[in-house]
């Protein structure tokens, strides 16, 4: 089987395992108190440009499978994936997508969510707070571990944001992850937000954010987001969010819904997907890249060609 095959019939193991695997949870609207509480991730990246493992329309079929009510999509400083996954979702009803942004500078990074239009990562971090706002986003501080944690105090950025990562993947993989942003959540009057930066390994929702919202739509969650009204699981269950609200979360089972999906590794199916879709995109770069190396005749379809050959010419005998 020649190579083009190979890459073909990857990308239909791809498909097949991740339409077998794709088993969408039924949801029932869950009210506690006076609101209606979703569940949301508010950093995912797609690929096609954002070293993601799934598609734009692939994270929101994803996202349903996983339970997830609200989910935003941040590529890095694009928005244009985004706005495919938002026009996805509404035709399919799926969740609600915010349209977001992952505006990643040199020294920090900073999560743009409910956007019109991509922010500069070039701009000072102050400026891309204050365009957030205007453009009526909400400012999230993504994975604010110690590295990063120097430039938002800084600028001056730790008491504009709107929202801080509490609990992200690396909190279960890197010693000092779970304390870092604890700590750092600690210092501003943000709301936590619990995200899972998906690209792709992990899972979709592994770290989630419970939002209890006046109406489920994209302007009650920013507002609910703004007025802090969320509850975040993080490290060994540790809550973080509005007392008050935490002890109705607890009631109503949330953090045993957390820790489930937290504890969640996918099936064999979610891996076949996801290894044979890598595969199939490493064939296509190998592919093209040897394509691009040969000769632009070959290129157009005309094949190796042979040289010229002309035939010699004897020479004239000598004058007598």
């Amino acid at each position: 089987m020649n190579r083009n095959l190979w890459i073909f019939a990857a990308l239909l193991a791809s498909i097949a395992a991740g339409t077998l695997a794709d088993e969408p949870i039924a949801r029932t609207p869950l009210r506690v108190g006076v609101y209606q509480v979703l569940s949301g991730d508010f950093h995912l990246h797609p690929a096609l440009g954002s070293g993601g493992s799934l598609t734009p329309w692939g994270l929101v079929t994803e996202a349903q499978r996983q339970g997830l009510d609200v989910i935003a999509v941040t590529g890095h400083n694009t928005t244009w994936d985004a706005r495919v996954a938002h026009a996805f979702s509404r035709l399919v009803d799926g969740p609600i997508v915010l349209i977001g942004e992952e505006v990643t500078a040199k020294t920090q990074d900073l999560v743009a969510v409910g956007i019109e239009r991509t922010i500069s990562p070039f701009l000072p971090l102050r400026d891309q707070i204050e365009e957030v706002h205007r453009q009526g986003g909400i400012a999230i501080a993504p994975h604010p571990t110690a590295r990063f944690q120097a430039f938002y105090d800084g600028s001056g950025a730790t008491a504009l944001i709107d929202g801080t990562e509490v609990c992200h993947p690396l909190i279960y993989g890197i010693a000092d992850g779970a304390s870092d942003l604890a700590r750092f959540a600690s210092r501003t009057p943000a709301t936590p937000i619990g995200a899972s930066d998906f690209h792709a390994s992990g899972r979709v929702g592994t770290c989630r954010t419970f939002i209890f919202v006046d109406e489920p739509t994209e302007r009650g969650v920013l507002a609910a987001i703004r007025a802090h009204r969320t509850v975040v699981y993080g490290y060994n269950g540790r809550a973080f969010g509005d007392p008050d609200l935490v002890r109705q979360a607890d009631a109503a089972g949330l953090r045993d819904v957390a820790a489930r999906y937290t504890a969640a590794q996918g099936s064999a199916l979610d891996w076949v997907s996801r290894i044979a879709a890598v595969g199939a995109l490493i064939g296509l770069a190998i592919t093209m890249k040897s394509r691009a190396s040969r000769p632009a005749a070959e290129r157009r379809g005309y094949g190796p060609r042979a040289p010229v050959q002309f035939p010699k010419l004897r020479s004239s005998p000598p004058d007598p």
